[in-house]
């Protein structure tokens, strides 16, 4: 389980950057949704004891008191997931998030390396700024994801944060945190375990898991939720 996990977080001791963030010989992004198409990333594991996951926060748009519960698991390195957030997200915000019909939960899916040090950089914002920088990673996807070497992907991650207001420091500090990178993996294991994610984008809508749609099924579903 260790090795498996190791495959996404790498070693700590190369180019300065925790380590972990630039070990990989992995690229980024192929654009797969398949977990199981992903080689060694697809099968990791971890042992989620020997961290304390209760720390990474859940990053929630909507009302929190909502009846109904819309929960999407992306991947950064997705493509489906891009198109989604440039499209159905924005109609969905519209119709039943900042309308208060819904609470809507965003969680990241690690199918390779770059996946996780753009989780890293939208969380290094805080809650305040998150949807903000996926916002941007997002609309950036086909040039960071496609740079190239670990390093150049990475450095164009860095262009983000900063678009996004973030000091050299800040951002540094955020991607030297290998305990964090750690914590969000087996973040990321218990909840791919538990909801069954085996693609993205993945949705549960109380609780009940649907894959990729259209926006008008997913619209269908959630005003059968609200019995409207």
């Amino acid at each position: 389980m260790m090795q498996r996990r190791n495959m996404i977080l790498g070693g700590f001791a190369v180019l300065g950057l925790g380590g972990w963030a630039l070990s990989s010989n992995m690229g980024g992004g192929s654009g797969s949704t398949e977990l199981s198409n992903l080689a060694g990333a697809a099968n990791a594991q971890t042992t989620s004891g020997d961290f304390d996951t209760s720390s990474i926060t859940e990053m929630v748009l909507g009302n929190p008191d909502a009846a109904v519960t819309v929960v999407e698991y992306a991947s950064f390195t997705c493509p489906h997931c891009a198109a989604f957030h440039s499209g159905a997200f924005k109609q969905l915000k519209a119709d039943f998030i900042d309308t208060g019909k819904i609470k809507f939960v965003y969680r990241e899916v690690y199918f390779d390396r770059p996946g996780l040090w753009a989780s890293m950089i939208a969380r290094c914002g805080g809650q305040e700024r998150f949807f903000g920088i996926v916002d941007l990673i997002y609309k950036g996807q086909s040039n960071w994801a496609r740079a190239g070497e670990p390093a150049a992907i990475v450095d164009e991650l860095r262009k983000i944060a900063r678009l996004a207001g973030m000091d050299n420091d800040t951002i540094e500090a955020c991607l030297q945190d290998a305990e964090k990178a750690q914590t969000l993996v087996a973040w990321f294991e218990e909840n791919k375990n538990r909801d069954d994610v085996t693609s993205t984008p993945s949705f549960l809508i109380n609780g009940n898991k649907h894959s990729n749609m259209a926006y008008s099924e997913m619209k269908e579903l959630i005003d059968a939720e609200l019995g409207s």
